[in-house]
């Protein structure tokens, strides 16, 4: 794991309120998980950074991981700190969780 894969996973996670490491994008999700993840969010009506774990294998497939000592994608942070996977995910937006603590996270970076 470099240094710089690091760095760039960190600048991401901390300059953005909403980040879903995902495998696909949004539009074009290359997995289940990541789709329903990716639905979840867009439901919820927040902007969210997507990043494609496929788009840089060294920095964001593995690296990801390393960074967050999460063993899946996808992997969403939200106001800097990890929230989880899919699962995760589902069950808050399920719940309404989810979508109040993006709104926090948004309202509070605007």
């Amino acid at each position: 794991m470099s240094a710089k894969a690091m760095e760039v996973i960190k600048n991401e996670v901390e300059n953005n309120p909403v980040v879903l490491y995902m495998k696909g994008t949004p539009d074009f999700p290359q997995c289940g998980f990541s789709a329903r993840s990716a639905e979840a969010l867009k439901a919820c009506g927040v902007p969210f950074k997507a990043v494609n774990v496929f788009d840089d294998e060294e920095v964001y497939r593995q690296g990801v991981k390393t960074y967050s000592n999460w063993p899946t994608i996808p992997q969403l942070y939200v106001g800097g700190e990890l929230v989880g996977g899919s699962d995760i995910v589902i069950e808050m937006f399920q719940s309404g969780e989810l979508k109040t603590m993006l709104e926090n996270a948004v309202s509070q970076a605007g």
